[in-house]
């Protein structure tokens, strides 16, 4: 569909301490590294200090703090002058408004209500608020404690009202009579109001549950002039390639959406951030190249997952739990769990979102007295983010008919309320669909995957924990179908937004292949440190195992957060000191309990080369794998991070610069500590994609034969041979790959990484073709004088 599609991107997170020149100078690495697009979180204004820039403030200008304009155009002309391409993350679905006075057209908005032009802009009920737009930003100690006391620490000034150190603007001649403040207040077209009542009395759209990001309504035309005037320039004038759309499923008209950009834009690389159910697709008629790959992510890592361990691994969950006097894993399984975590968001932290879709319903003469139940019932059980009707009505009737045998009591309210939620045109089933993809997200995402700890690796964006592991007929089928559908969609290992680093996973999966052996290790440690939740227990000690060597103060950040999404002892808006402080011991544990720090080094020790392997194998096949592949920054060596911040930090360019010169100068590193194998994997795969494209047109599924097949992944994109390494512990100790072999394609086929070559149309021992590294790259050789094997 594009005129220019890369071949393979690199994402840079930009920061203020990491700017447009900071990855103009890295360039130059980048080139040689093999990439082909740089790949860049958003660039418009961003909130004072923001370290991720989702927090757009006026999308019509490039941030000051990353650089300005001039440091962003230099940066894009640079990269093309490589010739390299420039992907640009932009965000549609919301603006950051915590300083309500830093976003101009979130500032018009309070200033001048209803009448300004900026009414458009925003998604606001405002009949919900009486007439005015709620702000739930008052903290417990400010609340009047009397009927008809003033708030406490409002103060005006000039044409602001300040609530301690934020401020608001004021409505025209509000404050000109020398009026007190609380009359000054109550005049304005907001109303600032306890902030707990953001999650039950919210009236504007919200992105998930964080209320200083407002949803905007793009799908007005005039809003999306406004909203992307400085995005198609840069498109106009050629500064960029590519545009990654976050958060689709925010948007009320995601098709319409895209094909009005696609419009103004018809010949950029577009792509979705998009997280697909398994066995879901992207609707057929949305004009865009792919998502950004989060399904690559689940099928990599369930490949190197050992299925035989998906029972022991499970009872292992629920005995530790029983032995912790919880049942804080419940035995039937992940789904009934991700089910339950949905119900407590959409009635907990979503309920304002709920009653937006119960207003319309009301509204256009739809009511029951158990509206709001059935309501919430209806979109815990959607199995996807997002059914975008039309498309999925089907599965808008299954969540009805599941909701229905659930709470039978509910069935009549549900057949109320379902006719208006399967017509794409009700006000409420569009609500609906912006509605159902927080409750998955908050649910799923950021409250299950921190209780379920079966094998945290699998707990990724995108992935259902539920489904274990893949055989290599689902994953040949999986990677088939993706070349046939998305050709061009982008795929992801790591991104800015998974759980734990791409290399942390690998060393996880390894669990799976000696479950007894991580059985006994979590008792010690449990037993001498217990936490109150056996899950968060388990959780955090397959991090440290994971992330290891790791600093305190990571892994304390990496424990609190989980144990706060967790929300089974502690909580983001009702903290447990006494329990995040047993969270803080168990770390301390690890670095100052010397019989803890001996398993917990021990343990690392037997998991180390196994852990290396899974994370070549990954890498590989991620590179070379049907799509467009994403390498997140810096992890082209080891990534043994954590959720984010941990995954967001500077990356040391110096070193990687360094590393890859020996490489380009013809070093062949160890595997090891230095991470110089992963450098050497990268960039022999990205090189060979960027300069020999025509190898990388199509997928065939390759076996092997003799007594250790199932270690081998192996697939042909069609002249060029991927062999990856699975279940490495389990190989070594059923005495390695033995008779073991497959058979090359006709012709001479060269590895990148060692050079050699081997003839092709006979078979190879797998021991001669991976007696160097775990993994091999074959491809087919253009020259005669090659020497094969």
């Amino acid at each position: 569909m594009a005129r220019h599609t890369p071949r393979s991107t690199y994402r840079l997170q930009l920061t203020p301490q990491f700017g447009f020149a900071d990855a103009e100078a890295i360039l130059p690495y980048l080139h040689q590294l093999g990439v082909d697009w740089i790949y860049c979180s958003p660039v418009t204004q961003a909130g004072e200090g923001s370290s991720h820039g989702y927090d757009v403030t006026d999308p019509t200008k490039i941030d000051a703090a990353r650089g300005g304009r001039e440091a962003f155009e230099s940066m894009c002309r640079a990269a093309h002058e490589l010739g390299m391409g420039v992907l640009v993350d932009i965000v549609p679905n919301h603006q950051g408004v915590e300083d309500a006075l830093a976003n101009p057209m979130w500032r018009s908005l309070l200033a001048e209500g209803k009448g300004s032009l900026h009414d458009a802009t925003f998604d606001v009920d405002w009949d919900a608020g009486e007439g005015k737009l709620l702000l739930p930003v008052i903290g417990d100690d400010d609340m009047p404690r009397e009927p008809g006391a003033p708030i406490a620490n409002l103060r005006v000034d000039g044409d602001v009202l300040w609530y301690h150190d934020r401020g608001f603007p004021l409505a025209a001649g509000t404050a000109d009579d020398g009026a007190d403040t609380a009359t000054v207040h109550e005049r304005q077209h907001y109303r600032l109001v306890h902030w707990r009542q953001a999650d039950h009395a919210l009236n504007y759209r919200r992105f998930f549950t964080i209320t200083s990001l407002a949803g905007v309504r793009v799908e007005q035309p005039e809003v999306f002039e406004r909203t992307h005037s400085e995005i198609l320039r840069w498109v106009r004038e050629g500064l960029v390639d590519g545009l990654r759309i976050d958060h689709i499923d925010g948007l009320r008209d995601p098709a319409g959406y895209l094909a009005r950009l696609r419009e103004a834009a018809p010949d950029i690389y577009l792509v979705v951030e998009k997280i697909l159910a398994e066995g879901e697709t992207l609707p057929e008629d949305w004009p865009v190249d792919g998502t950004t790959g989060y399904e690559a992510i689940s099928l990599i890592d369930r490949m190197l997952v050992d299925p035989h361990a998906e029972a022991c691994l499970g009872e292992l969950a629920e005995r530790a739990a029983a032995r912790a006097g919880g049942a804080d894993h419940p035995a039937s399984g992940f789904g009934d769990l991700a089910h339950q975590m949905k119900r407590d968001v959409a009635s907990g932290q979503l309920r304002a979102e709920i009653h937006r879709i119960t207003r319309e319903l009301v509204r256009s003469g739809i009511d029951h007295p158990q509206i709001v139940d059935a309501v919430i019932e209806l979109v815990t059980f959607l199995p996807v983010y997002r059914s975008y009707l039309p498309h999925g009505r089907e599965l808008v009737e299954g969540a009805a008919e599941a909701a229905r045998a659930s709470r039978p009591d509910l069935a009549e309210a549900i057949n109320v309320i379902l006719p208006s939620l399967l017509d794409p045109t009700h006000p409420a089933a569009g609500r609906l669909e912006q509605t159902s993809g927080m409750v998955m997200a908050k649910g799923v995402e950021d409250r299950a995957f921190f209780r379920d700890a079966r094998l945290t690796s699998l707990n990724e964006v995108g992935g259902d924990p539920a489904h274990f592991s893949l055989s290599l007929d689902e994953f040949h089928t999986s990677f088939a179908e993706r070349e046939a559908r998305e050709p061009l969609a982008m795929s992801a290992l790591s991104t800015h937004d998974t759980k734990r680093g791409e290399d942390t996973r690998a060393r996880i999966h390894v669990l799976a292949e000696c479950p007894e052996l991580w059985e006994d290790t979590l008792e010690h440690v449990s037993d001498a440190v217990p936490m109150y939740a056996h899950a968060t227990g388990n959780l955090v000690w397959q991090a440290v195992i994971g992330a290891w060597p790791a600093s305190r103060e990571r892994l304390y950040r990496f424990a609190e957060k989980a144990a706060r999404e967790a929300g089974q002892v502690t909580s983001w808006t009702k903290q447990n000191p006494e329990a995040e402080a047993r969270i803080h011991a168990a770390v301390d544990a690890a670095f100052d309990h010397p019989a803890i720090g001996s398993f917990v080094r021990n343990l690392v020790d037997e998991l180390r080369d196994d852990g290396w392997t899974n994370a070549l194998s990954a890498k590989l096949v991620q590179l070379t794998m049907p799509g467009i592949p994403d390498v997140y920054q810096g992890t082209e060596l080891w990534s043994f991070t954590l959720t984010d911040p941990d995954n967001r930090d500077k990356v040391d360019y110096r070193s990687r610069r360094s590393a890859l010169a020996a490489l380009l100068e013809g070093h062949r590193p160890d595997i090891d500590d230095s991470g110089a194998a992963k450098l050497f994997v990268t960039a022999a795969a990205l090189l060979t994609r960027r300069e020999r494209p025509q190898l990388f047109t199509g997928y065939e599924a390759m076996y092997a034969h003799g007594t250790a097949s199932e270690h081998l992944i192996a697939f042909n994109r069609g002249g060029a041979i991927t062999l990856a390494t699975r279940l490495p512990r389990d190989l070594r100790e059923g005495g390695g790959w033995g008779d073991t072999a497959i058979k090359l394609p006709e012709g001479v086929w060269v590895d990148q990484l060692t050079a050699r070559a081997f003839d092709g149309g006979r078979m190879h021992k797998i021991e001669q073709l991976l007696s160097d590294y775990p993994v091999a790259l074959l491809a087919q050789s253009a020259r005669r004088d090659d020497t094969a094997a």
